[in-house]
């Protein structure tokens, strides 16, 4: 009896011990597999017309050019994992050893990356603060985490350098000189999300920036997200029963400065169940129009999208002060404007990356039967 009870506890125990042996294996073996994987993780870039990317052993090769082919520059840059082999990577790409510890960063458009993927810690510096919307990065520049290094065109270098930054992102077709940093030896990083014509597009741009800071697993998981809704969004603004015609901008310095017909904000408005003024129109970029063909083309349109910077709250008297012909329009008449107070809301430290929020509160605005209970963020109609 007795022996019966030992061999019954010896095997309990081995059986026991085997399997605690087994579930640290498999522990072990879970953990290894998600450390090989997050090294592995492959993006794919559906919307974006301004990168690509392709993988090899030890490093990937990503081309970026301009998305409206203004240029037929291509900047490119072979990301190798940091200790890896810099073997085969072919002489005409840039290194840059990822994932990067410390950033600069020249526009809020992508300092809006970083904040959709929750890495401000990795922003080291950026250029003015004005109107900078963020706590954490304003808490990091006043602890003296990062810091500002001038304007474009008058960087101050030896705040640069003291950064010591793995990268320093610039956009190359923007006004402002980046001469005075190119002898740093810093890697200057092309961004041009800015320059895509779709809102996906922009957005995906945050994949970009996840490979920079090796997270493309969560770039991938977020894009998803934002994906999803915004293709909702775009079937719900298809089932509105008419399209309204949008105006867009303002007069400055005696010219109305509008964008092209088939340019990003042309397109948001399509998705939102609308047609721009000038949909007719050819040019993904910006044109200047006198106010006699503005008022020509878009005296009758149903709205009117403005982005303001104004002091205070903005109103159709201020509108009114500011050139007295804009009360014979009719989306002025029927107040029918939408608009953004750059003042007040951050516009582009966050919509980039929100475009889903955007076209929701577009479709708010031009089909309000559509939404009934969004809150709008950005984009609001001027009572």
């Amino acid at each position: 009896m007795k022996s019966s009870i030992i061999i019954c506890l010896t095997l309990f125990i081995g059986i026991a011990f085997g399997s605690c042996k087994n579930n640290q294996q498999s522990e072990n073996a879970t953990t290894l597999s998600t450390v090989s994987s997050s090294n592995s993780v492959h993006i794919e870039v559906k919307y974006a017309q301004g990168f690509s990317v392709s993988y090899h052993d030890n490093y990937r090769l990503v081309d970026v050019q301009d998305p409206q082919h203004e240029s037929e520059t291509v900047y490119r840059y072979a990301l190798v994992n940091r200790g890896q082999s810099h073997e085969g990577i072919p002489k005409d790409y840039t290194i840059i050893e990822v994932p990067v510890q410390k950033v600069v960063c020249m526009t809020t458009l992508q300092l809006s990356n970083f904040i959709k993927l929750d890495a401000i810690d990795k922003v080291v510096g950026m250029t003015s603060t004005h109107y900078l919307f963020n706590q954490q990065m304003k808490d990091r520049i006043k602890n003296g985490q990062a810091s500002q290094i001038g304007i474009e065109g008058n960087f101050d270098n030896e705040v640069v350098m003291a950064l010591d930054p793995d990268i320093i992102l610039v956009s190359p077709f923007k006004r402002g000189g980046y001469e005075s940093i190119k002898d740093l030896n810093i890697p200057l990083v092309t961004f041009l999300g800015y320059k895509e014509t779709s809102a996906l597009g922009q957005a995906e741009w945050i994949k970009f920036t996840a490979m920079l800071l090796g997270i493309e697993q969560q770039a991938n998981s977020q894009f998803a997200e934002i994906e999803k809704k915004y293709q909702d969004l775009m079937t719900l603004a298809s089932k509105a029963d008419k399209k309204p015609i949008v105006l867009s901008g303002e007069m400055r310095s005696g010219n109305w400065y509008v964008v092209g017909g088939k340019s990003f904000l042309a397109q948001q408005f399509r998705d939102a169940g609308a047609e721009y003024f000038l949909k007719d129109n050819s040019e993904t970029g910006g044109i200047n129009m006198d106010f006699e063909s503005v008022y020509s083309k878009g005296a009758d349109a149903d709205f009117w999208r403005m982005l303001v910077s104004h002091d205070g709250d903005y109103s159709y008297e201020a509108m009114k002060q500011s050139d007295a012909r804009y009360a014979d329009f009719k989306a002025f008449k029927e107040k029918k404007v939408v608009y953004c107070n750059l003042r007040q809301k951050p516009f582009y430290e966050k919509a980039p990356v929100e475009p889903e929020v955007v076209l929701a509160d577009l479709i708010k605005a031009f089909h309000p039967e559509l939404l009934p209970d969004h809150k709008p963020v950005y984009y609001e109609l001027l009572h």
